[in-house]
């Protein structure tokens, strides 16, 4: 599966990954990984396995690391 952040203008700014992340207390983060190793941590999973809010603070961190908003995840599987 190859993900990409696209910009509002049609750029892409980044190819990766998405992974869930185990954390401590056995929760489970939505996180995207550039091909370039930079790790973007999106929030946690919901209980049922939403990810509504998840996804929602994914691109929250994207848009404070790219400063862009309108931001399009597109998954490719491959």
């Amino acid at each position: 599966m190859e993900c990409k952040i696209i910009s509002r203008a049609g750029q892409t700014l980044a190819r990766g990954r998405l992974f869930l992340e185990s954390e401590l207390d056995g929760s489970l983060r939505l996180n995207f990984q550039t091909n370039r190793g930079t790790l973007i941590q999106g929030g946690l999973v919901a209980e049922d396995g939403d990810l509504r809010e998840a996804s929602d603070k994914l691109f929250e961190n994207c848009h404070d690391y790219w400063g862009l908003s309108g931001m399009t995840l597109n998954v490719s599987v491959r």
